[in-house]
Order: C-alpha cells, then sequence, then structure tokens
C-alpha cells in the first residue's frame, strides 16, 4: 500500500520530467536537424565584363521636402518586358496589404500586371514566382495577387517552411508539440499583425509567425540577366531605401540552382535551365546564400586590416560573430564606417530601437578610433539595405543581398540570397558603391545620415532587459 501510495504520488512529476525531455529532444532537434540539399549555396565564382549598382533611396532635400530615387523596382519591371524564355522570382513580400494609405507606390500590382502582360506577348514564356506564406498570413486568407498571376498560367510556389530549421529553441516545442496540429478552417477573426487593411487571421497563424522563419530572399532572373536585392515588392516598403546588383552570364544558372533547391522541399516542380557559356570579364560574381554568405563575411572581415576601409550599410545588425570581428578588423588599423537604420519604425509602426540601438552602444564602447556609427536619416520608411563593401586600395570585395547581418540571417536559419563581387577598383561598379556611401556619408546635396550622438532614442533599462533577454533565448524577429 506505501508503495502504491508512493509511486502515485511521483507521477504528476514522472509525467513533468517525461515531457520535459520530450520538449528539449524536440527543440535540440529541430534547431539543429540537417537542412535541405541545396541550402547554404555557394556558387561558382563566375567573371563578367559589368555588374550594374541599383539603389532606392528615400531622403529630404535641403528644401525639406521627400525625394525619391528609386530604381531597382523600375529595372525590374523593364527586365520583365525583355524576357522571353523564362523569368523566375523568388520575393519575400509581394502584397497591397498596410496599416494606413500613405500614398505607397503600387509595387506589387505593377509588377503582377508587367508579369501576366508578358506572358500574353510570349505564351511559350515560363513564368515561376516564389515567395513566402507570410503573404497568406501562415494560411489564414487568400491573395487576389496571386489567385491572377496563377488564372494566367504563371506558377506560384509558396515555400514549405516546415523543413527549415527552427530559430527559437523554447518555442519550437512549444508549436511543435500542442499547435502545429491544429488545422486552418474558416475565416480569420483576429486583426492581421501585419497591416490593417490585411485580411483578418486564425490564432494558428498567430502562433506560425511566432515560430519565426521565412524564406527571406529577394532574387529577380531571365534567360538574359539576374537581380539580387534588399528590397521587398511589397507596397507598403515601397518608400524604403534598398540596393541591388544586376548581372549576366552564367551566375544566372547558378542562382536557378539556388532556387530549385527549394522547389525540390516545396512541391514545385523543375526550373528552367540556363545553357552554359563561356566566362567573359575581370570582374568576379559569385552567388551565396544563408550559412555561406556567413562564411566569405567573416573571411573577409578576418582579412582586414591596416590601409583597408570598410564600410557598411544595414537594417539590423546583430550576429556576435560578426561584431567580433569587426572589432578585430579595427584593432588591426582597418578604418570602419557603419550607417544603420535606427529600427525605430517599421510600416508605421513605432519600434524599439531593437537591435541596432544596444547593438551600437556596444560597438561605441569598444573604444576604437577606426569605428565611426552613423545613422540613417529615416522617417516613417527604413533604410532596408544589406551592404557591405571592402575598399582595399586596387580593389575592392562587396558583398549585398537580401541577408542582415543576423543569427536568422546568417546561420542557415532564414532563406537568403547575397551576391559576392571581386573586382579592380577602377571598375564602374566598385566606383559607384563608393560614391554611393561617400554620398550619404558625408550628406552631399540632403540630410541623409546623423552623427551617431544626434539619435534621441536611447535605451532604458527596461529595453535593456528586453534585449538581454531576447539574445539569451535567441526569442526575436531578428
Amino acid at each position: 500500500m506505501k508503495i502504491g501510495k508512493s509511486l502515485s504520488k511521483r507521477k504528476p512529476l514522472l509525467s513533468i520530467m517525461i515531457l520535459a525531455i520530450i520538449l528539449i529532444t524536440i527543440a535540440v532537434y529541430q534547431t539543429n536537424k540537417d537542412i535541405p540539399e541545396g541550402l547554404s549555396y555557394e556558387g561558382k565564382v563566375h567573371k563578367v565584363k559589368d555588374v550594374r549598382f541599383l539603389y532606392d533611396l528615400t531622403y529630404k532635400g535641403k528644401d525639406g521636402k521627400q525625394k525619391y530615387e528609386h530604381e531597382i523596382f523600375d529595372t525590374i519591371i523593364k527586365r520583365i518586358g525583355e524576357a522571353e524564355d523564362f523569368i523566375v522570382l523568388d520575393m519575400f513580400l509581394f502584397n497591397g496589404y498596410y496599416k494606413e494609405d500613405m500614398g505607397y507606390p503600387e509595387i506589387s500590382e505593377s509588377i503582377g500586371e508587367k508579369l501576366i502582360a508578358q506572358k500574353k506577348k510570349h505564351k511559350d514564356l515560363k513564368v515561376v514566382f516564389i515567395t513566402d506564406e507570410i503573404n497568406l498570413t501562415y494560411g489564414s486568407h487568400k491573395s487576389g495577387v496571386f489567385k491572377e498571376l496563377r488564372d494566367h498560367d504563371i506558377k506560384v510556389v509558396f515555400t514549405n517552411l516546415d523543413p527549415l530549421r527552427d530559430s527559437n529553441p523554447l518555442y519550437t516545442a512549444f508549436w511543435r508539440v500542442f499547435l502545429q496540429w491544429f488545422g486552418q478552417s474558416g475565416e480569420g477573426w483576429i486583426p492581421n499583425p501585419m497591416a490593417k487593411n490585411a485580411p483578418d487571421v486564425t490564432l494558428r497563424s498567430y502562433f506560425e509567425l511566432l515560430n519565426l522563419k521565412a524564406n527571406h530572399r529577394k532574387v529577380f532572373v531571365t534567360e538574359k540577366t539576374a537581380i539580387v536585392a534588399s528590397a521587398n515588392p511589397h507596397d507598403a516598403s515601397g518608400f524604403h531605401s534598398n540596393i541591388a546588383f544586376e548581372t549576366s552570364g552564367n551566375i544566372i544558372g547558378d542562382i536557378l540552382e539556388s532556387e530549385q533547391a527549394v522547389l525540390n522541399f516545396s512541391g514545385g516542380g523543375n526550373l528552367p535551365e540556363y545553357t552554359t557559356q563561356k566566362d567573359e570579364g575581370d570582374i568576379k560574381v559569385q552567388v551565396l546564400t544563408e550559412g555561406k554568405i556567413l562564411k566569405h563575411l567573416l573571411n573577409e572581415l578576418k582579412n582586414s586590416g591596416k590601409d583597408d576601409h570598410i564600410w557598411i550599410g544595414m537594417f539590423y545588425l546583430a550576429e556576435r560573430k560578426v561584431i567580433d570581428e569587426i572589432d578585430k578588423a579595427a584593432d588591426r588599423g582597418a578604418k570602419i564606417n557603419i550607417i544603420l537604420d535606427p529600427n525605430t519604425n517599421a510600416f508605421g509602426n513605432q519600434k524599439s530601437g531593437l537591435p541596432n540601438i544596444p547593438v551600437s552602444e556596444e560597438i561605441m564602447e569598444f573604444g576604437s578610433e577606426n569605428i565611426n556609427i552613423k545613422w540613417y536619416n529615416a522617417g516613417q520608411e527604413q533604410y532596408h539595405s544589406k551592404l557591405i563593401y571592402f575598399d582595399r586600395g586596387k580593389n575592392s570585395v562587396i558583398l549585398g543581398g537580401s541577408a542582415n547581418f543576423t543569427r536568422r540571417n546568417l546561420n542557415d536559419l532564414n532563406l537568403e540570397t547575397n551576391i559576392k563581387i571581386e573586382a579592380d577598383s577602377d571598375r564602374e561598379v566598385i566606383k559607384d558603391v563608393d560614391q554611393y556611401f561617400s554620398r550619404i556619408w558625408n550628406n552631399e546635396e540632403a540630410k541623409f545620415t546623423l552623427d551617431y550622438e544626434e539619435n534621441k532614442d536611447k535605451m532604458t533599462p527596461f529595453k535593456y532587459i528586453i534585449y538581454w533577454i531576447q539574445r539569451i533565448l535567441w526569442f526575436t524577429s531578428y
């Protein structure tokens, strides 16, 4: 009798222990499992004659009026009109949802209409649009723009995120054990967290959103050209400042190969093939995705020192390995100029300044005279660029694309695509990037950037606590 009573008293504790073991096992597995084949892609180094630097800049002119120098999506729309064989897009955000009407450019509609028009013009043109389920708020509603594309024989593929590693160990176990099994049914009833004019969402969609992973790529290719960008064709992102690079040649085939990997685990069939050509030119280009971006970024930072000048333009900077290597490069004598978004606004919503404000304070505490930080003078828009430029005198290296310098973007969690460019410093693409940074750093013609001390959004003790909790637990959107 006493043994039976003793066991009955221990049953709740035993059950809790078993559940804890199950949750820990799932968390460890889901955050460390093998990534699908073909991800973390490191393309061949190809030589091309030309790479074109594209940018979007939003700023206030000397007259106080808002100015827009935007060329990325104008270029993409033009290239759609030149395609005859195939078009492949992989874009994270593609919708017209927003919190309030601020006169956003109708980017998603313009691109959708141009794709349909080109498909009508060339009946044999194959068009594939790869995207993220965030545009359906994870199954809560349909998308009119994607339905219209499908109605015109354009293939739309929503990325299957389940095979990807989960980014938050604590939440993933709870999600995987208790929540993911509830299916979607009926219409949503909770206000959409993405935008005021977006359809309501279900509770399950909210839970899936909190699992925090995405196909974050921004890529456009045809048989004639390739564009790797930091910009989303998303109306509410239409005023953001961004960057992109356009080139051609065999890198097109590498991008298609990296995108085929996504289709292989998303039920998307086969992409068109690109016929390999002979490399021509002296500019080196290479496609990098996911963790291979971090590999090359760290290598370039480790190889930087005296006489090198590093320029960084970044929406989010938080990856510890990158921050540590920035510090070490400065100690070796490299001059480092960093332009950051203040992280205080997202689509009309106020943000806390995380992670850039506390991270910038940490970097300034290094006390290196070789590191200087400025804030982009953003209004309701964001400085959404993801760009680093290594000026090594006679030659230079550029890394740019979709990847923020954060754990989620660089550690085989999100899907990301960047392009690496190596060229002599007298090449046009290098001179254009150099002029871009010089212009906004030195406030030529306008007040593009603010000195570090001019940012009035300081960290409160509460925000620091939140930042450190996020840093330790990895429960963060960046």
